[in-house]
Formats: structure tokens, sequence, C-alpha cells
């Protein structure tokens, strides 16, 4: 055999071995369809004073002369999805307050205002990968917790179901397990950077993953308050000035 074809043996049984690696690599977001161009608003609804495209992000900025009464949030306009899983990145600054919403409903009252299920992020880190409901139950699995949502056994009048989802009278959560402790996970989101987000909604099961840890894990037995499908939309929040931005915005449906 040629000099030559002994050295590249080696290198060639390297680059074979390699092959199943990129190829898992290749085919991770197979079945997922970008939802946000990067270029404009294009299939997206939102108030324009907080929300634009900026170097090919999605970017939402409460600034100190464009102050926020309502959390404002941009609606995707590609329909409600079900059972889907969807892929992104954001950076938020220290003071901002975000989150992705899925399942939602859209106010009628209030403009660009949604309700339900939320992914929530916030640049200090404290509430980054929970699920929190908009306007509903409030907290349904804190960030570490896998949570079952009890069914709704209560009246079935509009009054009160609509007091069962208040911050006072909704009570009908249960720890079902561990994932970690919050400060623990909260040491894999990356402060001031760039986090991935995964979030994985089957059926009444929802999954939150940042960085590729699941954070918050949440089974909504509760089929009076829960939702099977919904809007899809992010936030920006009320409070001091803030700026979030969103990139690679993947969505599958299941």
């Amino acid at each position: 055999m040629h000099k030559k074809s002994i050295l590249y043996l080696p290198l060639l049984a390297l680059i074979l071995l390699a092959l199943p690696t990129m190829a898992q690599k290749s085919t991770g977001n197979r079945g997922f369809t970008s939802i946000f161009n990067g270029k404009d608003l294009k299939g997206w609804e939102g108030d324009t004073a907080y929300w634009r495209v900026e170097n090919g992000y999605l970017v939402g900025e409460i600034k100190p002369d464009k102050t926020l009464k309502n959390n404002s949030f941009i609606i995707w306009q590609g329909g409600e999805p079900a059972d889907f899983e969807l892929k992104g990145e954001f950076l938020i600054t220290e003071a901002g307050n975000s989150g992705i919403n899925y399942r939602s409903d859209r106010l009628t009252d209030i403009p660009y205002a949604l309700r339900g299920y939320q992914a929530d992020i916030d640049g200090r880190r404290m509430w980054t990968g929970q699920n929190y409901e908009e306007r509903k139950r409030t907290t349904l699995a804190y960030r570490g917790e896998k949570a079952t949502i009890n069914a709704y056994n209560g009246p079935a009048t509009p009054e009160a179901i609509r007091a069962s989802v208040t911050r006072n009278a909704w009570t009908g959560r249960t720890v079902t397990g561990s994932l970690g402790t919050s400060d623990s996970l909260k040491a894999l989101v990356k402060p001031n950077d760039w986090n991935s987000f995964h979030l994985v909604v089957k059926g009444n099961k929802m999954q939150h993953y940042v960085n590729d840890v699941l954070m918050s894990e949440v089974i909504d037995g509760d089929t009076v308050n829960g939702k099977s499908k919904g809007l899809l939309g992010v936030q920006v929040h009320v409070g001091p000035p803030m700026k979030v931005q969103y990139r690679n915005l993947m969505l599958k449906t299941l």
C-alpha cells in the first residue's frame, strides 16, 4: 500500500466515527419550521411602539418615554397550536421580564394582551423556566417542580370558575416531584447572554427546558380552566425600562 494511503487511514477512521454525531446534529431540527423570518414582523401582530426587528432578532423594549400600563404581547398569526414543540433563544437585560405564552386567549378589552400558559423568562433569573399562567391560575409549577393540577370540582357557574382562578382562591396544584432546587437550576441560566429554550407541549403535559435542562413540568388535570390549544406570543412586562431579544424561533406540530 502506498505510504500516503497508510497516513490517510487514521483520518478516514476519525471521519467515519464522527458521522453519527454529525448526522444527529443535522437532524436536530427535523420537522421544525421557522416562524420568524428575521427581517420584519410578517406573521406577527403587536404594538410597534414596543416590538421591532433589529439585527435579525425579534426585539421587545420598554424605553423611559414608552412605559406600559399592561403587559404587551406580539402574537403569532399562524394558528392556534395544540400539541407542539417550540425552540428558540432569548437574551434579556437584567431588569427585563418576559415570557412565551401558548394555548392562550386574546383579551378583547386590553390591546395585545394574552391569557394562558406561559414559559416565564426574566433577567434576574428568579422565575425563568417556571410555568406561570398569565391572568388565570398564576403559578402552576415553580422552577424545579413537577406538578399536577387538580381537577376543578367546584360549582360550574361562570362566577365560581372565575373565582377559582384568582390568586387568593385557587389552590389546586400538587407537587409530585423535583427536578432540582431552584438555585441549582438558576445557575444553568446565563445572565446577560443568549440562552436556548425548548417547550414540549403534548396533551395535558407541558415541559419547559432552558439550555437543554428540564426546568418545570406540569400535568394539567383541570379540564375546566385548562386549554388544549390556543394562541402563541411573546411578552414585554410592565416595569422599568428593559429589552428582550428572540431568535431562531422554530415550531413543530405534533
